[in-house]
């Protein structure tokens, strides 16, 4: 494993993801200041990820055949100029354009790092070395709002978050190198990455893939969270008057928990209970924190219920790419890709309809967590046979 460029790449996957985690409590302030209903802030949140899954293939079959390099350069500098765009913005139309824009440009990075991890490990570390990415994403989305709510603007954050955009540009163009061999045959290359386009989820082939249930939990896992996200700073608004200045310190709290917790214990909790049940409780946990969240009373009680659902989201992601990563049979960079595809939609969905059932007074977190566990009931028998599924298919 080369563990220099895994460092450097690690470092990229994590300020990117900081610096798309400081705008976090800012962007439905920022949106309402300006006259955006909730609908319409449900709309920004989702089309950044729509904007991945349309152009994430794009990008990175272009880096297939560009390198990885420049895709990861242009991606980081679009996105720099994105967020400076969007703290610029004084009509709901520039903050639509501007969202849209940070998509596209943040479907370039991400992408060509996984590519690029794929071009610097063997199949044998490639797992290992996904999930440290995943770490670093992790890590940089729990402290970016903590930072960002702290920071105290509304406006603020989005020029921070640009400029550290932009210095990870000029890390990236000082220290990385190219990691993708001229003269590779298309089947080497599907070998260590395949791009997924959207239809490929729907594709029958995929749909019945003995990996399927995995594919479901990090969609279902994704679209509670992300419609948590999405309406939570109006939620804390509405019933107790606090803004980013007190959405910051619950995540800073939040994040105290949860990066020792997945940087240290979870590798040890899997060896103990397995992928299985570790992932049915992070499921179970992002429930119950969800409905807690109704019976707070205090900012206390509201940073307890928040770290709950925050522990079993984070328990989840790390640990269902490494399952996936495992038990694959139709290569990690495929599988990864169908999984970053359910990983989308969730984010998509999960915004829209957590902003509608706000709008309608019709408890958000109610309906997502039994949305939830509804899944986790019809998840828990094909979970168990996840392992002997993929066994058979190797055999046939």
């Amino acid at each position: 494993m080369d563990k220099p460029k895994l460092l450097l790449l690690f470092l990229t996957l994590f300020f990117v993801m900081l610096g798309f985690g400081i705008i976090i409590p800012n962007l439905a302030y920022y949106a309402k200041d300006i006259g955006a209903t909730t609908t319409e802030i449900a709309i920004l949140m989702s089309i950044y990820s729509g904007m991945q899954l349309l152009f994430a293939p794009l990008w990175g079959r272009l880096s297939d055949k560009h390198g990885r390099k420049p895709l990861i350069l242009i991606g980081l500098l679009g996105n720099a100029a994105a967020l400076v765009g969007f703290g610029l913005a004084k009509a709901y139309i520039w903050l639509l354009i501007a969202r849209s824009a940070a998509g596209i440009a943040s479907a370039a990075v991400l992408p060509s790092v996984m590519a690029y991890v794929a071009d610097v490990t063997t199949a044998e570390e490639r797992g290992r070395g996904m999930g440290l990415m995943g770490a670093a994403m992790g890590l940089g989305f729990i402290l970016g709002p903590a930072i960002g709510g702290i920071m105290g603007s509304h406006d603020m954050p989005f020029f921070v978050a640009g400029g550290l955009s932009l210095l990870t540009f000029l890390f990236a163009f000082v220290l990385l190198p190219e990691s993708l061999q001229k003269g590779l045959t298309s089947e080497e290359l599907e070998d260590r990455h395949e791009w997924v386009s959207p239809r490929e989820i729907f594709r029958q082939t995929t749909l019945r893939s003995p990996l399927t249930p995995l594919f479901l939990v990090a969609f279902f896992s994704t679209f509670s969270f992300a419609g948590l996200e999405m309406t939570f700073p109006l939620f804390i608004e509405a019933g107790w008057d606090y803004g980013e200045r007190e959405m910051g310190w619950m995540f800073m709290v939040m994040g105290a928990i949860v990066v020792p917790l997945q940087g240290g214990l979870l590798g040890k909790l899997i060896n103990k209970f397995g992928e299985r049940r570790i992932i049915l409780i992070g499921l179970l946990l992002n429930a119950l924190g969800m409905v807690l969240l109704l019976t707070a009373y205090s900012f206390s009680s509201l940073t307890l219920y928040l770290t709950i659902t925050g522990i079993g989201n984070q328990l989840i992601r790390p640990t269902n790419t490494s399952w996936i990563s495992k038990q694959t049979q139709i290569g990690q960079g495929a599988a990864i890709g169908i999984m970053d595809a359910f990983l989308s939609l969730g984010r998509i969905l999960g915004p829209l309809l957590g902003g509608w059932l706000y709008a309608k007074e019709a408890y958000p977190y109610v309906v997502l967590a039994g949305i939830l566990v509804i899944a986790t009931l019809c998840l828990y028998i094909p979970l168990r046979r996840v392992k002997d599924a993929v066994g058979r298919a190797s055999q046939q």
